[in-house]
């Protein structure tokens, strides 16, 4: 796992299309339990270097309901976004993540993390690429119907600050998912028990 998340690091594969060069941003390990897929890194993440450590990331941790140190320990946590370095902004946010890193990283990565035991698919790009034909018209339809996944997937909207109305308008995601989504974060990250 270390000299394939050190090969992902140097990846220089799209830097002719990354407005501030690249900076691949993931977390992993082989005992991961808890697979957090993202779009791609923001401004501020690639400026740290520390996937979700921006608003977004604020929110997802509060929707979790872990806190930094959980969130960060990679021996449970793995953080893998679509694209893993900062796109560049479009003229409504960061641009889409570029394909280039799906293809060429995450069935590896993916193929070295066998202990997960739920995967968190935040945003349409994850959705796409996880669910297939399976995932419904739009992200709102997906992630109403986000039981149908269960119990490998979990779909959620971004926890962009830039989707508040939609928060707003969809209260049925804090009432129904959050708490579903908090208990099966838990049991994914409780401590085996082995006999």
């Amino acid at each position: 796992m270390d000299a394939l998340l050190a090969e992902i690091r140097s990846c220089r594969a799209c830097a002719a299309h990354l407005p501030l060069g690249p900076r691949p941003v993931v977390q992993a390990s082989a005992t991961a339990r808890l697979l957090l897929v993202g779009q791609a890194p923001s401004m501020t993440v690639h400026t740290t270097g520390v996937p979700w450590n921006d608003k977004s990331g604020e929110q997802l941790r509060r929707w979790l309901g872990i806190d930094r140190e959980v969130f960060y320990d990679a021996t449970r946590v793995a953080l893998m976004p679509m694209g893993f370095c900062y796109p560049g902004r479009g003229t409504s946010g960061d641009l889409p993540p570029r394909r280039e890193c799906a293809e060429l990283w995450q069935a590896r990565l993916l193929g070295q993390m066998k202990q997960v035991e739920l995967t968190l698919l935040i945003g349409q790009y994850a959705q796409r690429h996880f669910l297939g034909e399976t995932r419904k018209a739009g992200v709102t339809e997906t992630v109403a119907a986000f039981a149908q996944y269960a119990p490998r997937y979990i779909p959620l909207p971004h926890p962009s600050p830039r989707n508040t109305g939609w928060f707003k308008h969809h209260p049925w995601f804090e009432s129904d998912v959050l708490p579903v989504l908090r208990e099966r974060v838990q049991q994914a990250l409780a401590p085996s028990i082995v006999p």
